[in-house]
């Protein structure tokens, strides 16, 4: 049985599923999760989301945060999951691979950052999804690797992809090497461009305050775009825009905020979802509700 025989195996029946994932290109030696759920009524015409963890590295946690809006909209869940084991610290997972332990730049191919379009590509070739593209969701740690993503790799897998209280940015700027900007990497003033007009969305929650705990960021690079994440997703879209003007380009970047939130990977994958599936941000009662205070 081949690995797309066996991927349409496990997902013949509705429910949850964590099944090993091996990603060759990326790194053999490096074995991957991933973490689904297939609905009741779920066919290959439907929608794919595909969720990111944070640095808890809970892929199973955060597939499960995205099983109420599944249901109701008979989407599938995929969630991969990069374990601490083989994939340890922000370098390997957050900051995508790029560079090894000794700082060298390793090939594109095996950055984790296109784990998620092979993982796709395989699902597709088991029949699971007929769609095209996906939508891609993360947050937290996961949020710093779905945006610095969509600056280094192809977008074209993904319909839309929201990048959630990431801790920092990686700045549209060849001036500043990686992580905080995308010099060094071979990348050229039309990459910049492409990326600044294709749709990023920011997610914010606006009680993201924490200054001092222990996943927030303290480099000096990080600190320099605000000290809590809230100020440096505002942050984030001021630069992008301001360097779309200086190229004279458009910046298709927007940032949405989530009154009330703070570090939640629940709450804010609850906006998101509302966001792609019901055409809007949830109205204030419900997002009082997710914030877990009492309504105005």
């Amino acid at each position: 049985m081949n690995e797309a025989e066996a991927l349409a195996r496990a997902f013949a029946a509705p429910g949850r599923i964590s099944v090993p994932f091996s990603d060759a290109i990326h790194d053999p030696q490096r074995p991957l999760w991933l973490h689904a759920y297939r609905p009741e009524g779920y066919t290959p015409d439907r929608p794919v989301v595909f969720v990111l963890h944070g640095m808890a590295r809970n892929g199973e946690e955060y597939r499960d945060y995205w099983i109420d809006t599944a249901d109701r909209h008979r989407v599938l869940i995929l969630a991969p999951g990069f374990p601490e084991e083989t994939h340890p610290g922000a370098r390997a997972y957050n900051d995508g691979g790029v560079v090894d332990q000794f700082g060298e730049l390793r090939p594109s191919r095996r950055w984790a950052y296109q784990v998620p379009a092979r993982m796709l590509a395989l699902v597709q070739r088991a029949g699971v999804t007929k769609r095209r593209q996906a939508f891609l969701f993360g947050h937290s740690a996961g949020a710093d690797f779905a945006q610095r993503m969509v600056l280094l790799t192809d977008r074209s897998p993904f319909c839309a992809v929201v990048a959630a209280n990431a801790n920092w940015y990686g700045l549209p700027t060849l001036l500043r090497p990686f992580p905080e900007g995308i010099g060094g990497l071979g990348l050229t003033d039309a990459d910049v461009e492409a990326r600044l007009a294709w749709p990023l969305t920011i997610l914010a929650g606006e009680a993201d305050l924490d200054t001092k705990g222990a996943s927030v960021p303290t480099l000096p690079a990080a600190l320099a775009q605000g000290a809590d994440r809230f100020a440096r997703a505002k942050h984030l879209l001021a630069f992008a825009r301001a360097e779309a003007v200086r190229r004279g380009v458009p910046c298709h970047w927007r940032l949405e905020t989530a009154p009330g939130i703070a570090h939640d990977g629940h709450a804010m994958s609850q906006v998101c979802a509302a966001l792609w599936f019901e055409g809007q941000l949830p109205d204030a009662a419900r997002m009082a509700a997710l914030a877990g205070k009492a309504p105005a």
